[in-house]
């Protein structure tokens, strides 16, 4: 066969994307008859019910719906209706350039006022909660756009490559519940101030709940001793050897206190130093067989230790034959090697001149004068160095989805934080900043 020219290996590779493209236009297609079909389905019961309200016909018995459960009931079977407590206000007001984890992005702030509709006195839920400073936030992905999910994900930390969504924090998920660890700065009546987010403006909130290390994290249950009693064990007999060694070493003192100092003459004639000298010799020689003794009490634990720990490759934590919870290797943690090594590496973020002196004329939220109310400012940042950080931290983690970064020729990317409309565009290993602008008012309010 003869090899194939070049124009045919370009009109081959047309072909390959148009059908790619196909592709891809087909699998939109059937997830909206998919949801067409299951609206239509919701439609139809929902005229069923009603048509059998009216009396217009016999229900079917078989088609009727469920009689609706009692509270408990539905409480026991898990089928409850949430009602969110608040809404975030944040500093992101849409879901372009929001961080996908609360630590991208400190500086990023957001305040949660708890609604009356939930208590009478919403301060009094949040009494004694200003003792802790991280608390989780329980919330909806209001902004999923469809309820469609799948069991695996592209996750864009690993740029295209797909794992069960159970192992991942994605938010299309068969219930749209997020979880993320917050600071808390500081409480204001009925209003909970926020930082560390990753939450956009609107968002439900479902619940609060304060962190508690030792019980979130396994680091602070390794570091508790009480629950090792080999270890125990180990630490009383060390401590019976050292006060062992003590008193050994008190006797000895006690006897260099009954030698006589040099140049100094005994006066007691009754006690020779022929006589002394065999006392003190039976003394010593007790003492080092105590020494000797102390000494194989050491080898023997040491070896007892150097044997359970040649047994196995891994250092195994003790078993705990106790009632109280003992926590050991189980308590080591281990994550997915993408998390800390994924493939999509760290972008450097730098400023166009233009772009800092339009960030440097923005006022930040605590700051007010008349003279100045003409400026743009902002309300969560309370810097221009905390907005430069807080920008770096969106951009540096590339916030872009894996679509745009992969087959988009536009290198252009805008996102709001908090008052501003911001302008980049990525290079290779980069994002630059071109231009920082006041946002208008009607979306700052979304």
């Amino acid at each position: 066969m003869s090899p194939r020219c070049d124009c045919c290996g370009e009109h081959v590779e047309k072909l390959n994307q148009q059908i790619t493209v196909m592709r891809k236009e087909i699998k939109n297609l059937r997830q909206i008859l998919d949801g067409a079909g299951r609206a239509h389905r919701k439609h139809m019961t929902s005229i069923r019910s009603a048509v059998a309200n009216i009396g217009l016909r016999e229900p079917d018995k078989e088609q009727a719906p469920p009689p609706p459960l009692a509270a408990p009931q539905a409480l026991e079977q898990g089928n409850i209706q949430t009602v969110p407590i608040g809404y975030i206000s944040s500093c992101f007001a849409v879901k372009n350039g929001t961080p996908r984890q609360p630590t991208i992005c400190g500086p990023s702030r957001a305040e949660l006022r708890i609604q009356q509709s939930i208590f009478n006195n919403p301060e009094h839920a949040l009494v004694g909660l200003e003792q802790y400073s991280h608390v989780w936030i329980i919330f909806l992905f209001h902004k999923n756009g469809h309820m469609n999910y799948k069991a695996k994900v592209k996750p864009p930390r690993l740029n295209g490559q797909r794992v069960g969504v159970y192992s991942t924090r994605s938010p299309h998920r068969p219930n749209a519940l997020g979880l993320t660890l917050a600071r808390l700065d500081k409480i204001d009546g009925d209003t909970v101030h926020l930082s560390d987010i990753d939450m956009i403006a609107g968002t439900p909130v479902l619940d609060i709940k304060p962190y508690i290390p030792d019980y979130d994290s396994p680091h602070s249950r390794l570091d508790k001793e009480h629950c090792d009693p080999i270890t125990d064990q180990k630490t009383d007999a060390q401590s019976d050897l050292e006060s062992d060694k003590n008193d050994d070493e008190a006797l000895v003192s006690l006897l260099s206190k009954d030698k006589p100092e040099a140049g100094i003459p005994v006066r007691d004639s009754s006690v020779s130093v022929s006589a002394q000298l065999p006392l003190h010799k039976n003394i010593h020689q007790m003492l080092d067989e105590v020494r000797a003794y102390v000494t194989q009490g050491e080898l023997q634990l040491s070896c007892a230790s150097e044997d359970q720990v040649s047994d196995s490759p891994k250092t195994k934590a003790p078993e705990c034959n106790v009632d109280y919870p003992c926590y050991g290797e189980k308590a080591y943690i281990t994550i997915a090697g993408w998390i800390r090594e994924p493939p999509v590496s760290s972008l450097q973020v730098r400023f166009t001149p233009q772009a800092q002196k339009e960030l440097a004329d923005f006022l930040p939220t605590h700051l007010s004068g008349p003279s100045e109310s003409d400026r743009p400012r902002f309300r969560f940042l309370r810097s221009t160095e905390e907005a430069v950080a807080a920008i770096r931290g969106v951009l540096s983690a590339d916030p872009r989805s894996i679509h745009r970064r992969t087959r988009c020729r536009d290198r252009l990317f805008y996102f709001i934080m908090d008052s501003a409309d911001i302008t980049c565009w990525f290079g290779q290993g980069f994002a630059e900043v071109l231009q920082v602008r006041p946002v208008e008012q009607n979306v700052v309010s979304v």
